[in-house]
């Protein structure tokens, strides 16, 4: 089902830049030589070895299953965000508490984990394109489509890394020494060159699921945009998706994050996973893999805030309780049930909260009734447990893993969603000020979550009181239409990665992360005392190492963010 690339060939590619002839032209055995791969099979080959590299896991950094570079963006989009703590022990991973509570250093591993893997990446993609250069055996169409591919994935490495670092070095295939160029500018007109390409020339669809296509380029060039509040450009790139891609909202919240309905037709671009292939579970989401409950992933990692928890509160008309982050306080802070008997919270819900947060006394799927006895250290990560990227009881041992971590599955990761093109779409009609379009957006996605079924009890009755209803009446102001928006974002994509990256390009950042750190910093005492600064914070530092590495005439080019 799920070996729809071949990515047992990973490890090809990772010898493409250390594979030179020697003073006698011996050609090493066991290890594939370059000119070898400068045909057709070749350049496919070369160009699975970077798709392999999207999920973030990698044998070549410090932290091996993914967790600094999984493409899910768990620790720098939704710890760092503020909706979810570390989870497990405080001693567990300690390294993601100092990004959790912005005091992190350029000696941080998790920093360099994550520059290794992304420039992997990279790596891979130039070796791409020189083989395509070179290469024999293939069309003018083949060579082209090929390229794209591979620009495609260049631009997303590049973007992983500006998000979290800011300005990189931009080395590509025609870079001679890498270790000399400068991180002297942010790298997004490089990115858009790359995903204009890939627009240009890559088809609307593949035979093999998961290859980038000209949808998948567009709405990540239109998301690059939004990234620099560029919404005029973004806006006709979503809107030739929104009409023109054939792409459905799926009639079921949840059927975008079941392993039964991958690559379903909401799904723009899915990073695919094969479990059970031989090879251990490096193939599944390993990098997601501790996060869920003790019993299903060992760790328990990842666990949703209570900031996050709260927001989906609604009133008695079904619109969201309080749609604006900083206002948020202790007393919105739902009370649980230790012993998962029942749910204390009796007033409304918005339902997609109990699909997206395992709480206690609400079911799990059919893992049955979560206690705190499912949780490492409740104290340190708190009671609920994130459930969009597990699996199903039924598919133990089928669809997760039977070795390394048991939490690793083949539930794929939906990189962009239909869902994703409409809000996005709304956020620049609001821009504009065009409201009546924007609020009939969000109603789209509220009406697919009032219309989805709701988690439920074994005898049919709903697990707590559900309401979802569309807005009544257009935004009234720009102001009320961006603070609905950005919620409804939250709500709809939460623990997905985005958060903090949507905060940042928002320029909201500081006041949202201080109240939520003040709130949840008294409860969870990694956080306590821990402050945001602005102007500082919205990125994270250049790693050590790297500066350390890179120098021109005995001088380091790379130059350390401010504050670090």
């Amino acid at each position: 089902m799920k070996k729809i690339f071949l990515f047992t060939i990973t490890g090809l590619a990772l010898l493409l830049s250390s594979c030179k002839k020697d003073w006698f032209d011996i050609k090493p055995k066991g290890q594939a030589s370059f000119e070898t791969l400068l045909n057709k099979d070749g350049v496919n080959l070369l160009l699975i070895g970077a798709y392999a590299d999207v999920d973030g896991v990698n044998n070549q950094t410090p932290q091996r299953e993914g967790w600094p570079a999984a493409v899910s963006n768990w620790v720098w989009g939704s710890v760092a965000g503020g909706d979810a703590y570390k989870g497990s022990n405080s001693g567990d991973q300690a390294l993601i508490n100092d990004i959790a509570g912005f005091y992190l250093t350029a000696d941080n591993t998790y920093v360099n984990s994550h520059w290794m893997l992304e420039y992997d990446g990279v790596l891979r993609c130039n070796d791409v394109l020189k083989a395509v250069k070179l290469a024999t055996g293939m069309t003018d169409l083949e060579k082209v489509q090929a390229e794209a591919q591979a620009r495609f994935l260049r631009a997303h490495f590049y973007v992983e890394l500006t998000n979290v670092h800011g300005k990189v070095p931009y080395i590509d295939e025609n870079t001679v020494n890498p270790s000399e160029v400068p991180n002297d500018h942010l790298v997004w007109p490089e990115i858009e060159a790359d995903l204009q390409f890939a627009i240009d020339n890559l088809p609307v669809s593949w035979s093999d699921k998961g290859r980038a296509t000209k949808w998948a380029a567009k709405t990540y060039l239109a998301r690059v945009n939004l990234a620099q509040q560029k919404y005029a450009k973004a806006m006709p790139l979503l809107q030739d998706v929104y009409t023109n891609g054939g792409f459905k909202l799926v009639p079921d919240f949840i059927q975008n994050f079941l392993i039964a309905t991958v690559n379903n037709a909401e799904s723009i671009f899915e990073v695919q996973y094969a479990v059970n292939d031989g090879f251990g579970a490096s193939n599944a989401n390993l990098g997601d893999g501790l996060n869920s409950s003790s019993f299903k992933s060992s760790s328990n990692f990842f666990q949703p805030s209570h900031a996050l928890v709260s927001a989906f509160r609604v009133d008695n008309d079904g619109i969201p309780l309080k749609p604006d982050a900083t206002d948020y306080s202790a007393a919105d802070i739902l009370p649980f049930d230790p012993t998962g008997q029942t749910v204390p919270y009796k007033q409304f819900v918005d339902p997609r909260l109990d699909w997206t947060v395992a709480r206690p006394g609400v079911p799990d799927f059919d893992w049955g009734i979560p206690t705190i006895s499912w949780i490492r250290d409740p104290n340190n990560g708190g009671p609920y447990m994130s459930k969009k990227s597990t699996y199903l009881k039924a598919e133990k041992n089928i669809y997760s893993s039977t070795t390394q971590r048991p939490g690793a599955n083949a539930n794929n990761f939906r990189k962009f969603k239909l869902s994703n093109v409409i809000l996005w779409l709304a956020e620049c009609e609001a821009e504009v000020g065009s409201l009546r379009n924007a609020t009939t957006l969000v109603n789209l996605i509220r009406n697919r979550a009032k219309g989805s079924n709701v988690v439920k009890f074994d005898n049919g009755v709903p697990a707590a009181n559900y309401k979802v209803e569309p807005y009544p009446a257009d935004f009234p102001s720009q102001e009320a239409a961006r603070l609905a928006i950005r919620h409804e974002e939250r709500l709809e994509f939460a623990l997905e990665g985005a958060r903090f990256f949507d905060l940042v390009r928002w320029g909201i950042a500081g006041p949202v992360l201080n109240k939520y750190l003040s709130v949840d910093g008294k409860i969870m005492p990694s956080l306590l005392n821990k402050t945001f600064v602005v102007g500082q914070h919205e990125i994270r530092p250049i790693p050590q190492a790297q500066i350390d590495l890179s120098k021109k005439d005995g001088k380091s080019v790379l130059v350390q963010n401010p504050g670090y």
